[in-house]
């Protein structure tokens, strides 16, 4: 995802949170798709909720116009949620590789929104690594709804 690796790393108590704070990937029983939550912290940060993520919370920050995306698909409230694919499905938007940095330092990639739920944003974003490991690769396109 659109993460801060030059952040500040430093050590994150998950129980210092609810359960429901917990950044996490469900499987909607409707759909069968999976489904993220993305909080917004009072510092104005946004982070994905990966559970069994190993790294460092800093490198679950949401960057580099991911951070924007949320704050306009989220339209003020948090936390959002949203199913992420490789594949289309009915009312998904989808963000577009436009450049792979997997093999460079940093990793990810930039992405386009070229539009949102009709209006057209053309908005970039660096998903960093973090994106690789939800997806087990860089996808070439990520369809998302929220929920």
């Amino acid at each position: 995802m659109g993460c801060n690796i030059t952040g500040d790393y430093y050590n994150y108590s998950w129980s210092a949170y609810p359960r429901n704070f917990a950044i996490f990937a469900i499987m909607n029983t409707q759909t069968g798709l999976q489904t993220y939550k993305f909080i917004k912290e009072d510092t104005g940060k946004w982070y994905i909720d990966l559970p069994n993520w190993v790294g460092t919370k800093a490198e679950l920050e949401m960057v580099e116009g991911a951070d924007t995306m949320l704050d306009y698909v989220g339209k003020g409230t948090t936390p959002v949620e949203l199913i992420l694919t490789e594949q289309t499905f009915e009312g998904s938007n989808v963000l577009k590789l436009i450049h792979d940095y997997s093999k460079e330092v940093g990793g990810g990639g930039i992405y386009l929104l070229t539009q949102y739920e009709g209006e057209i944003l053309n908005q970039e974003m660096w998903l960093c690594e973090v994106t690789e490991w939800v997806f087990g690769k860089l996808p070439p396109f990520i369809y998302f709804k929220k929920i």
